[in-house]
This record gives structure tokens, sequence and C-alpha cells, in this order.
């Protein structure tokens, strides 16, 4: 009787880990799935900006906390029977939900704000399921804790099989879901795996119920202290800094290499995997290794945020930062799980490292764009790092900061006198030496490494403010980085690391300024517009201002419009002061502020002659003005005889392939030149590719004759549509 009695009592506790597991890592991989799944569903509906996928971003951050808040009172003032049943009715009313879609009726409206729309429509469409997925990371793990499974006293080892989950679905979404599936099918997937997940809830919940007694555990965490204020403010900073790091790794990377396939995916996962080594128990260096590691990273992204290591990333410096940028978050998830509470106040725990994390994309995301005219965001959360991310033994104290900041003083003075007095222009050698002479001041003040990397840091950051950089205009919006500088006698507008336009300084005060570059009179695009179609064209419309360069091949007579998503591109566009291609050429005409798709299907009674799609400047592919919806919504704004443009200069994917499948789908004739250019006779006449359309060959008119344009032949792929569009397969 015995003998059976304590095998009964030992079945539970084998299973319950296994059932545990499994039902975190489920609910993680949905969770993390659901993210890319709903912004794909959506995108056609809002646009593509960059605005869209930070609004994405700080939906899913502030729903988290409201998950992890949700988990943390209903654990501490309900029985596990009762919350069971709660969250149980939850999934069910979440289920409602599902299939994933855009809620019924709902409409872009031009006259609102963008960011509150999106928002609503992220909160209405998949607001209660991913409320609900969110909340089961922190809530299992507290079901385990009053469960009789092995370490139910310290459950946080669940965390790192709910991050594994993560990592999973954060990978298998861009490999293996979108190169198969479309968005619908990959939503009824996602539907199923929703509805199991519920009986992996009730089989948990269920098994912790079989475990230690409520009130028993309840009482235990009365007569545990509650952690300190001090204690969940270091919480929050050991959470705010790999999350603001991993944005602002992100963004870098994106802003100097351009938008390659799955950027932004490598330092997600890695973000995730940091957890899944630290919350698991395992290290891959010991302490002090560890803490090496951690002050060589932050010298190197203080360098590279601040433009010592150069203004551009290459392939190793890429690595590099992406190697520096998980050094620092495994260093501070490793300090994080050290300063774990118990169990009884796991939950809270969890809510406050939510907070943290959104704290820091809301940092990045929202208050960056605002507060900064660079990309200074990632030398503030690094100088963050230096000093107040560092273990016991390496902790700044009051006399160490006051000698750092002295050092830095001193060090930074004779340099920014002789830049302000001998005008020294070099600005990257000016901040180098400005950088050492704080390091080494410090160390012979003091010989401690926290000191010297606090006065390096200081040094970097206000020597970005007030060193001069060589930008005669700079300015940053919610959709980029705008720069305009003077080199070798063109004036240059730079978004991002991409060059938007020039002008020739000499043009200035011409009446007619020569297009350069992409742009330039011997190029496919100003064939186009000097052809005998171009040149009897009563309406042209350019999606896409950069600099206006294209607005000097009007012809009287003509009616211009332009579309532009970024109010400050068309301000440096139509400053005399910075170009004059639109002051001289095309004052007059209007330029439509938005998502020139939404704006389009908006424009029912414009009908053009001749449209450009130029919004292919960045090695970034705006999918959703790719696909083959897009490319018929321009059909119904250009006449029947009109010609359709797509300028699709790109250094890594070859979007001519699927414009060749839509276009034999709808039946055009279909047209490519890839213009090598003539820089060294011309510095101005640079390569392009540019893809023409028509609905019959008359319409080319002599374009048709013209060797220079190949027939473009579909090579047999999938057409892309809103539903299905997969960037791996454009790869050049």
């Amino acid at each position: 009787m015995y003998a059976t009695d304590t095998d009964s009592a030992a079945r539970p506790s084998v299973l319950t880990p296994v059932v545990f597991t499994g039902t975190i890592f489920l609910s993680a991989s949905l969770l993390f799935f659901v993210q890319p799944l709903f912004a794909k569903i959506v995108l056609p509906q809002i646009g593509g900006a960059p605005a869209v996928w930070t609004t994405a971003m700080l939906f899913f951050q502030t729903v988290l906390i409201g998950g992890y808040l949700y988990a943390h009172l209903v654990a501490r003032h309900l029985p596990v029977r009762a919350q069971l049943v709660l969250h149980l009715l939850l999934w069910a009313g979440a289920l409602v939900f599902l299939p994933l879609a855009i809620p019924e009726g709902w409409q872009y409206d031009a006259g609102r704000p963008a960011v509150w729309q999106t928002l609503m429509l992220f909160g209405l469409g998949v607001g209660v399921p991913f409320a609900v997925l969110s909340a089961n990371a922190p809530l299992l793990q507290s079901w385990y804790a009053r469960s009789d499974g092995p370490s139910a006293e310290d459950p946080y080892f669940l965390y790192g099989a709910s991050n594994l989950g993560s990592l999973v679905a954060l990978l298998a979404f861009p490999l293996v879901a979108e190169p198969l599936f479309g968005a619908t099918e990959i939503g009824r997937g996602w539907a199923a795996g929703f509805g199991l997940l519920g009986a992996f809830l009730l089989a948990s919940g269920l098994l912790a119920a079989r475990g230690r007694d409520f009130v028993t555990h309840a009482e235990a965490s009365v007569r545990e202290a509650r952690p300190s204020a001090a204690t969940i403010g270091r919480w929050v900073l050991l959470a705010f800094v790999p999350s603001s790091m991993m944005l602002a790794v992100t963004t870098k990377i994106s802003t100097d290499v351009g938008a390659i396939p799955l950027v932004w995916v490598i330092p997600l996962a890695l973000y995730l995997l940091s957890f899944v080594v630290t919350f698991t128990r395992r290290s891959f260096l010991s302490p002090v290794m560890l803490r090496v590691a951690y002050l060589g990273a932050l010298g190197w992204l203080g360098a590279l945020f601040t433009g010592l290591a150069g203004a551009h990333l290459d392939f190793w410096r890429m690595g590099l930062l992406i190697l520096s940028f998980f050094v620092v978050a495994l260093f501070a998830h490793q300090k994080l799980y050290a300063a774990r509470p118990s169990g009884a106040h796991l939950t809270l725990f969890y809510l406050v490292m939510s907070v943290g994390g959104a704290l820091g994309g809301l940092f990045n995301s929202v208050l960056a764009p605002v507060v900064f005219k660079s990309l200074a965001e990632g030398g503030v959360t690094t100088l963050l790092a230096t000093t107040l991310v560092l273990s016991a033994e390496m902790r700044l104290t009051r006399p160490l900061i006051r000698r750092g900041l002295i050092a830095g003083v001193l060090a930074a003075l004779p340099v920014v006198i002789a830049a302000r007095v001998v005008l020294i222009d070099d600005w990257l050698v000016l901040k180098l030496i400005m950088f050492a002479m704080a390091a080494f001041a410090a160390i012979a003040l003091r010989r401690t490494l926290p000191a010297a990397a606090l006065a390096a840091g200081l040094v970097m950051v206000s020597g970005t403010y007030v060193l001069p950089d060589g930008y005669g205009f700079r300015d940053r919006s919610f959709f980029g980085t705008h720069r305009v500088t003077d080199q070798a006698g063109m004036r240059m507008y730079t978004n991002g690391t991409t060059l938007h336009g020039a002008e020739r300084l000499t043009d200035y005060g011409a009446a007619r300024p020569e297009p350069q570059y992409y742009y330039h009179p011997n190029g496919p695009m100003a064939q186009v517009l000097t052809s005998e179609a171009g040149l009897e064209a009563g309406r042209v419309g350019i999606v896409g201002l950069g600099v206006g360069a294209l607005a000097c091949y009007r012809q009287a007579g003509q009616d211009w419009h332009f579309y532009e998503i970024d109010r400050v591109v068309d301000d440096i566009a139509r400053n005399p002061a910075l170009f004059t291609f639109m002051s001289s050429c095309a004052a007059d005409a209007p330029t439509h502020l938005g998502d020139a798709r939404m704006v389009l299907a908006g424009q029912e009674g414009l009908v053009y002659d001749i449209l450009i799609i130029d919004a292919y400047g960045s090695d970034a592919v705006p999918m959703h003005l790719t696909t083959h919806e897009a490319m018929q919504l321009y059909l119904d704004r250009l006449a029947p005889d009109g010609l359709l443009v797509y300028h699709i200069s790109n250094r890594y994917y070859a979007i001519e392939r699927p414009l060749s499948r839509s276009a034999e789908a709808l039946g055009l004739e279909a047209r490519i030149q890839d213009y090598e250019g003539n820089e060294e006779v011309d510095p101005g006449d640079s390569g392009s590719r540019v893809v023409l359309l028509s609905r019959s060959e008359r319409a080319l008119g002599p374009l048709a004759r013209d060797e220079r344009w190949q027939p473009l032949a579909s090579d047999g792929g999938r057409v892309w549509t809103d539903d299905f569009a997969n960037l791996l397969t454009i790869l050049k």
C-alpha cells in the first residue's frame, strides 16, 4: 500500500516539468509568431513606412506589460483553480478573434493620426489573443512553483524554454512559413496552434492544482520581504539596457548596410538567446572573462555609435557590433537572473522586467527620433551600460565618478579649443584624440577601468554635439536620418547611408539645374521623360520625391504630382537654400504626403499619362508597393496608353522578378534597362536599373525599338500578392 501511494505521488513529479515546458514553449512560439504575421496581414492597409513597424512594436510591448500585470494580480489574489478557470475563459474569448484578419468595416482615415489608427487596428485585430499569450510565461511559472514538480521552488528555468520557443518561432516565420505559405494559410495554422494551447493550459493548471496548497504559498509570500525600491529600479535598468541596445544595433545595421534579408532577426534572436543561456543556468564564459569581454564590447559599441570606428559598417565591423551587443545582453541578463527573487515574487519580477524592456522600446522608437538629430540613442545606451550595469566588484563610487568627470573635461577642453580656434576640420580624428586623452587621464588619476570608461563615454557623447561633423544640414524624422553635405563640387542629400539626390554647386542660380546620378540626362529615367510619350504627357506622377531632381524634366503645361511619406524630405527638396530643382522647375507641383499606395487609392478621379514608382532608392524593398494588387492600383490610375515606370536600383534584390510575374499575369508589355553609367567622364552619370511597363507595345512608341530597353520576361516564379511576398526569393 505504501509503495503504491509513493509511486502514485511520484508520477505527477515526472510528468509535470514535461507538460509545463511544452506549454510554455508552445505559448512563446505563438506569441512571437503572431507579431510578424499580423503585421504582414495589415501592411497593405496601413502602408509600409517604418512608423508602422515602430507602432506595432510599441503596441506589443505595451500589451505585454498588461499581460504580466494580469498574471501578477491573479497569482497573488486567486487560488490556482480559480486562476485556471479565469484564464481558460479568456482563452475561449480570444477564439472569437480567429482566424486573424482586418476587422470588418475598418478603413483608414487620412484625416486622423496614423499612429492611433494603427494602434486601434492592432488592438481590435489581435489585442485579445496577444494579451492571453503574453500572460502565460509568468503565470505558468507561478503555477509550476505551486506544483509538485522538480525545482518547483525555483521555476525560472521555464523562462529559458519560453525564450527558446520565441527564438524558434522568430526564425521559423521568415525562413519556413513565409517562403512556403501565404498570410491566410499561416493564419489558419496559427489559429490551430492557439486552439491546441487550451488543452496544454488545462493540463498545466490541473497539475498545479494538485501541488502545494494555495493558502500556504500565499502566507509564504506575505512573510517574505517585498523587494525594495532600489532592487526594483535595478531590475528596470538591467532590462532596459539590452532592450534599447538591441533596437539601436538593429537601426545601425539597417541604416549603414541596408535592409538586407532578415537583418532585424539577428539582434532579436541573440537577445532571446541571452535569456535562454542565463535563465537555464548555462554560461559560456567565467565571470572574470565576461567582465573583460563586457568592457571590450562597450568600448567597441561606443566607438561605432559615435563614429570613431568609421562612418559606415563593413562586414567585419557589423560582425563585431552584433557580437558586442550579445556580450552586453548576456552580461545584463546574467545580472538580472542573479538578482531574481524567490518564487513568491516571481510575477512582480517579470512585470518589472517587462516595464524595463518596454521603456527601452519607448526610448528608441518614440523618444529618440524626437530628441536626437542623429542615431545617438546607441551612444547614450552604451554610456548608461557603462555607468549602471556593472558588477559589484566594478561599481562606480562617487570618488571614481568625480575623477572620471574631471578627466573627461580636462581631456576635452584643449581639443574643443583647437577645433574652434585652429579650425581643425577632421572631426573623426578629434573625437579619437578626445577619447584616448580621457581614458588615459582617468587611469592616471585613479588606475581603474570603470573611471576610464566613464570619462571616455562622456567625451564621446558630448563630442557628438560639440565638434563639427561636416554636415551643412542634419535632421531626423520618424522615417530616418537626413543629411546634406557638400563634396567634390556636389551638394548631396543622404537618407540613412543612401544617396537620394545631388545638385552641382555651379548650378545654383541656373534657370534649370541638371539632374544628377540616377536622374542624369543619359539615364533611363530621363530617356522616358524626354521620349515622345514623355514630351506629350499631360499629367505625370512621381512616387518618391528625393530632392526633386526629376522635376527639371517637366515640360511647359504639364501637370506634375509628387508623393512622399516624409514631410522632412519635402521640406528639404523645396528649400532653395539646400536644393533648387523644385523651386526652379516645379514650385507649383503639389506633394501628396502619406504612404503612396494609400493616397493613390483615395484619388479615384486622378489619371496619369506617366506614373513613376521611385521608392526603391534605398536597399529596403517596400513590398506593399511591389505586389500584384499594387500594380493593379497603378494601372487604375494610368491612362490607356500610359507608361508605368519602376526605378529599382538596388544592391541586394532583383526586384524585376516579382514585377515581371505580375506584368505577365496582367498581359503587359515589359522592358528593362540596366544602365551602367559613365562616371569616368561625368561623376554625376551613375548607373541605374529601370523597368518600363505599358498595356501595349504601341504605347511605348520609339522606346519599344530602342535596343537599350530589353524585353523583360517572367522568371516563372510565384506572383507576389498582399497575402504572399518573400524577399529571400529575389536575392541577387
